[in-house]
Parts: C-alpha cells; sequence; structure tokens
C-alpha cells in the first residue's frame, strides 16, 4: 500500500515528494514523459490528474490545464491507459486524483477494477464528503486501492480524527483555506498546530499540500509532514512546451525541492 514510500522516505531522513500533473496536458504523450522525467528525479509518488470541467478544488493553473487536456479529448479511460504504461516502465507510484462525477459516470466498481488494473495505488477524491465516502472507499479498497481524505485548515480536531480513522494511504493536510495555487508560504505555526492535532489521533502519514511552490516552502514543511504535495507550481514550470522539452523542464524545477527535502542537511 501507499504508506510504504513515507517509510521509505522516513528512513532515509527525509520528506516524501510527490508532485501533482494533469493527464492530457499539453498532450497525453508529454505527459508520460512528464512522469518518467519525475520518476528519474526521485519522486516518491505522483498524483496524476484526470481532467474535469468543474473541478471545486482547483485553482486556475489545474483548471486552465484541465481544460487543455479535454479539449484534446482525454478521458478517464486514456489517463488509465497512461498509469498502466508507466507502471510497465516501473514509474514512480500514481495516485489518480479526480472527481466524483467521472468515477459515477464510469461506474464505480469498473473504475476501481480498472484503475487498479492499471497499476495505480491510490484515488483522492476531494469533492465527496466523509459522510457519503464509505461506499467508493469500500470498492476501491476490495482493489488494493488506497483513498486518502483531505483536512482543511477549517476542520474541527473532532472531524479531523474522524477523518483520519477513514482515510487510508496517507492524509492530505490542506495548507490553507480556497483553491490550489502557488502563492503565499504556507503558515508554519498553523500547519505545526493542525499536524500536532492530527499526530495525537492518528499514525498515519500525514502530506501538505496547497500553495507548496518552491524550495523554502518545501524545507519551512519537510521537518513537519511526512510528505509534501507541488502541483500548480510545477504545471506553470512547464506551461507552454511540450515533449523533452517539457520533461527536462519539469525536472530542473523539481529536483531543488527534493533536495530541500531532505531534513537530515543543516
Amino acid at each position: 500500500m501507499l504508506e510504504a514510500i513515507f517509510d521509505r522516505a522516513r528512513d532515509a531522513h527525509r520528506t516524501a515528494f510527490i508532485p501533482y500533473v494533469m493527464a492530457g496536458d499539453p498532450d497525453l504523450e508529454t505527459t508520460a514523459a512528464i512522469l518518467t522525467a519525475l520518476t528519474d528525479a526521485g519522486a516518491d509518488a505522483i498524483e496524476l490528474g484526470i481532467p474535469y470541467g468543474d473541478p471545486l478544488a482547483d485553482g486556475p493553473t489545474i483548471a486552465a490545464a484541465a481544460q487543455r487536456a479535454l479539449a484534446r479529448n482525454v478521458t478517464v479511460r486514456d489517463v488509465l491507459d497512461l498509469v498502466e504504461r508507466h507502471k510497465a516502465d516501473a514509474g514512480a507510484p500514481i495516485v489518480l486524483f479526480t472527481y466524483f462525477n467521472p468515477i459515477y459516470q464510469y461506474g464505480l466498481e469498473r473504475f476501481a477494477h480498472d484503475a487498479s488494473d492499471a497499476g495505480a495505488s491510490a484515488v483522492i477524491v476531494p469533492d465527496i464528503a466523509l459522510e457519503e465516502g464509505e461506499e467508493l472507499s469500500a470498492v476501491l479498497a476490495e482493489h488494493g486501492l488506497d483513498m486518502p481524505l483531505l483536512v482543511a485548515p477549517s476542520t474541527t480536531p473532532e472531524r479531523a480524527a474522524r477523518i483520519a480513522s477513514q482515510s487510508s494511504g496517507f492524509i492530505y493536510v490542506v495548507s490553507r483555506l480556497g483553491v490550489t495555487g502557488a502563492g503565499t508560504q504556507p503558515s508554519t505555526e498553523a500547519l505545526r498546530e493542525k499536524i500536532r492535532v492530527l499526530r495525537a489521533t492518528t499514525e498515519k502519514p500525514l502530506a501538505v499540500g496547497f500553495g507548496v511552490s518552491d524550495a523554502e516552502h518545501v524545507r519551512a514543511v519537510a521537518r513537519l509532514a511526512d510528505g509534501i504535495i507541488v502541483g500548480s507550481a510545477l504545471i506553470d514550470a512547464y506551461a507552454g512546451a511540450d515533449g523533452d522539452d517539457a520533461a527536462a523542464r519539469v525536472r530542473r524545477f523539481v529536483e531543488p525541492l527534493i533536495a530541500a527535502a531532505d531534513f537530515s542537511a543543516p
């Protein structure tokens, strides 16, 4: 299961690095090249977005990437084929990031079966409420797929404990209110307190995302969390490029971030 990547990172005295990319942006072949570049650079896992037209949690960068992919008619099946190809190349574990409607339209059982068969490790579905996710979580679990859940800054300690108990793979700790996007550095003090509360209720890995965009942000979070998720800033880094050029830009962008995730360094 996905928790193993955090164990390996911890043993190496670093925080797991989990980049996010949108499948099909700017095209599927470029995404394949980017997944390889991220694996080669040392990503511990990769969040792979399934393009969707009404992404409630996505900021402008990721929403625009989804629209570019949709303009190329990228489907759920296309994304799963990409995962299968990546898995065959011994790529980093894939965490699918999608919304409930594409899964519902595809069929819960069929989606879980096909995602598992393709080689995915987990599925994040940010728009499904804790009280409504039991069926999907159970179906995914039957096929060996984790379902990480999100804890927001506004989540009460009591609800956070319930979310933690039902989350699998890791707990996605949202660093700020609002949608995804590169920008203001996450509040270290607020994060420290949120993580302290969660640590008191669970031993599951905690990965921080939303707003983490450069090496300084990564260093600030690395000693607090088990994992760091970087999305919008990464997509910005290869905007307008494709193929090998996009892959090279990705590698140049993530290498200093991965180095900053090493908390054994002074």
